[in-house]
């Protein structure tokens, strides 16, 4: 188990440094953009597509990193207030929807949409980046949520089983 806790860490870093990254070349382009319509007068023809790409790429990793922080958007009032053990089947349910979804939606549904954008070889207009790559967010992201979901669905069954007491309640 220690060792899938270290791979989980590694994976928890490598995501997150990918995130912050991608954060500051948004913020980079974003600023050059506006340098460039304001300042020069002649707004730059690709900054506003790259600023694009950059958010669909943060938006979707960010949420697995949120994912697996358990910091993810929820509405755990109603559910806070349910007893222990109704918490937590109730948490492994929406765990299983999430780790579903995100397989059958963004991995294999992703992997179909890069496949097929790429074969069509759409290339972005200002940037000439082929769109494949660009949607290549959704299948690395959805994998990324899956793996965070199955490890907090199995977290949550083990404890309500009573084979372990890690979780937080």
């Amino acid at each position: 188990m220690t060792f899938l806790l270290l791979v989980k860490k590694v994976l928890d870093r490598m995501l997150e440094t990918l995130v912050m990254v991608v954060v500051a070349v948004l913020v980079l382009d974003v600023l050059l953009q506006v340098f460039t319509r304001f300042v020069l007068n002649k707004p730059s023809s690709w900054t506003e597509e790259l600023a694009v790409f950059m958010l669909i790429w943060v938006s979707l990793l960010g949420a697995a990193v949120a994912l697996g922080r358990g910091a993810h958007l929820g509405i755990d009032y109603f559910v806070g207030k349910l007893p222990k053990r109704v918490r937590l089947a109730t948490e492994v349910f929406v765990f299983f929807c999430v780790a579903a979804f995100s397989f059958l939606v963004m991995v294999l549904g992703g992997i179909d949409l890069v496949r097929s954008t790429l074969e069509l070889g759409q290339p972005s207009p200002a940037l000439n980046v082929q769109m494949g790559h660009v949607y290549l967010a959704v299948p690395i992201s959805g994998f990324f949520l899956t793996l965070y979901a199955v490890i907090a669905l199995v977290e949550r069954l083990r404890t309500l089983l009573g084979k372990d007491s890690t979780i937080p309640v």
